[in-house]
């Protein structure tokens, strides 16, 4: 059988629509020379000569989904701050219908990391938990929202955005919605009943606990996904590539990545491709081998990046 390629389906994912609703976070980069050890304590000095600001957590979800030509909308809570109104801008520059309610109380999340000779130094976290009331007004957004979409993606960072995430859930599936969750944490309860859970094999571990081999690895997600619920269990492995569990049992496709330089953010990539082609009604098996492809593309980039569809077979 031929194998999945992205131009066929190009056309088809430009008229499917995705809402992506979690958490969001603006990544900012400091960019400089490191020349010399400061004076004050044993740590590199770095000169900073350029600066970048990228759009992180589901907004790198968004981001990447409107990349390869979706119609993507995304739904989550700000600070009325600058850091909340500089990332509206930057994803709706990429194509992005940006929805975020902005709490005063609140602190945008920024992420501030210091990069000297293309290594990352330091990283400097600002961030506060969204206030029950933004949130409350958030999820009735979500309902009339998802009635208008072809795929829903909850993107769960654990920084409070998704606190109501098993109403979405249940919500969006009795809308015939499908619904795609990149999990955080070890309580997946609340992930019942969606169609997809797609999380890396550190956060897999951290539900089913260290397996001897594949076959009760296997077993373990095979349980797991039975006594949620889903659909389909989709792991990503790192260098092992991904395995797909479902009814019709597990099916494993190896890395394409043809040189890893930063897997910061493959997730997103990996969901966003995934969300993209269901929304354009590919079979999940299809959408899963391209993701595959697009999650070996963005390692070999720095930082929080996008595949574009030139970047595709």
């Amino acid at each position: 059988m031929d194998r999945p390629r992205f131009s066929d389906w190009r056309e088809r994912v430009a008229r499917g629509r995705i809402l992506v609703a979690g958490d969001v976070m603006l990544d900012r980069y400091w960019f400089g020379a490191v020349e010399r050890i400061s004076p004050e304590a044993p740590v590199p000095v770095v000169k900073v000569e350029r600066t970048e600001e990228r759009p992180g957590g589901a907004a790198n979800v968004a981001r990447n989904a409107a990349a390869l030509g979706a119609r993507a909308t995304l739904l989550s809570v700000t600070g009325d701050d600058e850091a909340g109104r500089a990332l509206a801008a930057l994803v709706e520059a990429e194509g992005v219908r940006a929805v975020f309610h902005r709490d005063p109380k609140l602190a945008t999340t920024v992420k501030l990391r210091v990069i000297g000779r293309q290594q990352q130094l330091l990283r400097v976290d600002f961030e506060t938990a969204p206030s029950h009331e933004v949130l409350a007004g958030k999820l009735a957004e979500f309902a009339r929202l998802a009635s208008e979409h072809d795929a829903v993606v909850l993107s769960d960072y654990g920084k409070g955005g998704l606190a109501h995430i098993a109403a979405m859930i249940e919500g969006a599936r009795a809308a015939g919605k499908p619904v795609l969750v990149d999990p955080k944490g070890d309580d997946w309860d609340r992930y019942r009943g969606a169609t997809v859970v797609t999380p890396n094999r550190a956060e897999f571990r951290a539900v089913v606990g260290r397996w001897r081999d594949e076959a009760d690895m296997t077993a373990r997600a095979q349980a797991l996904r039975r006594r949620l619920g889903l659909a389909a269990l989709l792991v990503t492995r790192s260098e092992d590539g991904m395995t797909l569990y479902t009814d019709a049992g597990a099916d494993s496709i190896p890395a394409q990545a043809r040189e890893v330089y930063d897997v910061s953010g493959a997730g997103d990539t990996v969901i966003a491709t995934l969300g993209a082609l269901i929304a354009a009604g590919a079979r999940l098996h299809d959408a899963m081998a391209i993701a595959n492809e697009a999650a070996g593309v963005v390692v070999g980039k720095l930082g929080t990046a996008t595949v574009t569809p030139a970047e595709l077979s």
